[in-house]
């Protein structure tokens, strides 16, 4: 069994697929969740080296809930597999769940330069995490891009939302039960040439996403 199960929901990223697995750090197992991929991610994937799952239901909630159901360590992360993100910096925050100093590490994105994270998609972001703060009083100033936690912990706070708003349900659910979250600062850079952002890309896109979250506040 691998010390970590590292789940990758991924729809279209074949062409950041082989930055992204060069870093899957040694006794980890990395999951690409194909949700609805059109340009071979599958098999990019495959020929990596990667647990290949398939999600036809579109969403990241979707994508996210299938990895964890496919992963079998008793710790799991999760992570974009648009490149924008390196793998290795998930090994201090599975340390810290790991030695008990949290039960969830989160990510907190530091862009590498301008124009790196969209002014629309920032503002979003800051506006939500401090909702969050203040409702939960949980550390943290971005929506857990990158993730560590126990799989156990995870699928018993029984997460619905399976398209956008997965990530707002999980801190609001992890402050019900009582979590420790830690936020640990990562590096954020540009996507992989070649691919898309389905969130952060347009305005339409991030319009999205604050719809689903409008769905799991009410």
């Amino acid at each position: 069994m691998s010390e970590c199960d590292v789940v990758i929901p991924c729809r279209d990223e074949a062409a950041a697929l082989p930055i992204v697995l060069a870093d899957v750090p040694p006794g980890w197992r990395a999951i690409v969740v194909d949700n609805g991929s059109t340009d071979g991610t599958a098999d990019v994937a495959r020929a990596l080296g990667a647990h290949v799952v398939t999600e036809t239901r579109p969403g990241y909630g979707a994508a996210v809930h299938a990895g964890m159901l496919a992963a079998e360590a008793d710790f799991v992360a999760v992570m974009d597999g648009d490149a924008s993100m390196r793998l290795t910096d998930l090994v201090p925050m599975l340390d810290l769940v790991r030695s008990g100093v949290a039960t969830m590490a989160v990510g907190r994105r530091r862009p590498t330069g301008s124009g790196v994270w969209p002014w629309h998609a920032r503002l979003g972001t800051q506006l939500l995490a401090t909702w969050i703060r203040r409702r939960s009083a949980f550390p943290i100033h971005d929506l857990a891009p990158m993730r560590v936690c126990r799989r156990s912990d995870l699928l018993g706070l029984g997460v619905e939302d399976r398209r956008f708003g997965y990530p707002l349900e999980l801190m609001l659910r992890a402050a019900e039960a009582g979590w420790t979250v830690q936020e640990v600062d990562v590096d954020y850079d540009r996507r992989a040439a070649g691919t898309r952002s389905k969130v952060s890309g347009s305005v339409r896109g991030t319009a999205r996403v604050v719809q689903d979250f409008a769905k799991v506040l009410r």
